[in-house]
């Protein structure tokens, strides 16, 4: 079959670009796929981080597409979707992560029906994690301008269901990112990014934004010995103040090793083989990509009761569950985990569970569903 894919992929770098990538390469393998990106994702006004665009030192995966849509521009709206129907797919897939997109993947998908392609969203967060006015009447658009939905967390159902109690889905995992490189000596890693040897490394990696507990985590530090070590990854989403503010007024400056920018994929297996768990503090969650790196590395989470982050992991088996967004708890909780040497038993826990969050799989759930809407 056919297969459009539109969202964002390169030369747009982070989390949303690298699971697309993975995906188009996943479906090109059985089908004819082609991908489409935007000519302007954000405007620079409204984008917290430092660029949207990948740089020479990202070293990131090309993925051809064509750049057709602006966000914020009407006018390609129609010649995107006008475009992609002189392709005529069988099926268009967009992703779907804040309603700011609405408008324009609403209206190309919208289009593309009225020629028969039918439409599927794979929708990270229905209900952003910071709120809006507005939001709830651009999500209404947005989904009623779709076929069908992949979801990928409970919670993430459960809003859908709140807005569309008819909507045609399927619930799947988000798959685990595998195309980083393997992982290295842990002494080596260590040695890469001038750590000390005999730390318990706590990591806390990707876009640092509120909803994300950085804040709960530093302040979780105070209450652990001096043989812990914060390994915070990762670019800051606004400003940095307000966390350096804590590491200052909780006098821990000595167990935080701060990497405050966009960490490029070649740089990503060192930090995840310098860690011994990823600590996800989150305040709110759907799901995490992070966790899913992670994952891949066979490295054991610690994560909050939030969203669908209970769902990745089992408390004591995979990782642990914080039930109280309490920096003294996170402590304890983290301190269990060192002195009843869990790494090693979770690792080989989340080996087994691996083939669970394939891309084959993820792909067949989704044409399975297309296959229902035909």
């Amino acid at each position: 079959m056919k297969i459009a894919l539109l969202s964002t992929l390169y030369p747009f770098r982070g989390g949303i670009a690298q699971f697309n990538a993975a995906l188009f390469n996943e479906f090109k393998k059985n089908h004819t796929t082609k991908a489409y990106t935007f000519t302007r994702q954000y405007p620079n006004l409204l984008f917290p981080g430092q660029t949207q665009y990948v740089t020479e030192s990202d070293n990131a995966e090309v993925i051809e597409s064509e750049e057709v849509l602006d966000s914020i521009n009407p006018l390609s709206y129609y010649l995107t979707a006008r475009k992609i129907n002189l392709y005529r797919p069988d099926l268009l897939i967009a992703k779907f992560w804040m309603p700011f997109f609405a408008p324009s993947l609403g209206y190309v998908s919208k289009k593309l029906r009225k020629q028969g392609t039918k439409s599927i969203a794979i929708i990270d967060n229905l209900i952003p994690h910071e709120k809006r006015i507005g939001d709830l009447a651009l999500v209404k658009y947005f989904i009623n301008r779709f076929d069908a939905f992949v979801v990928m967390s409970k919670v993430v159902e459960q809003d859908l269901l709140r807005v569309l109690p008819k909507a045609q889905y399927v619930l799947h995992p988000h798959p685990i990112y595998d195309h980083f490189a393997k992982k290295v000596e842990k002494e080596k890693a260590l040695n890469q990014l001038n750590l000390p040897q005999d730390k318990k490394i706590l990591l806390f990696f990707g876009f640092i934004r509120k909803y994300k507990g950085l804040d709960i985590l530093l302040r979780s530090m105070r209450h652990l010995s001096d043989d812990y070590l914060l390994l915070v990854a990762g670019e800051i989403y606004g400003s940095f103040d307000e966390y350096q503010k804590i590491i200052d007024e909780e006098e821990i400056a000595g167990k935080v090793s701060l990497h405050i920018r966009y960490i490029n994929d070649d740089e990503v297996p060192l930090f995840f083989s310098a860690a011994d768990v990823t600590a996800l503090p989150y305040k709110s969650a759907t799901q995490s990509g992070i966790a899913q790196i992670a994952m891949h590395y066979e490295l054991p989470l610690i994560v909050t009761q939030k969203g669908g982050l209970p769902e990745l992991i089992e408390h004591g088996k995979t990782g642990l569950i914080l039930k109280n967004e309490d920096a003294e708890e996170l402590a304890r909780l983290i301190d269990y985990y060192f002195q009843n040497n869990c790494k090693s038993k979770f690792a080989s826990e989340i080996a087994k569970q691996k083939d669970r969050y394939s891309w084959p799989q993820f792909t067949q759930s989704l044409l399975t569903l297309y296959e229902q809407l035909s």
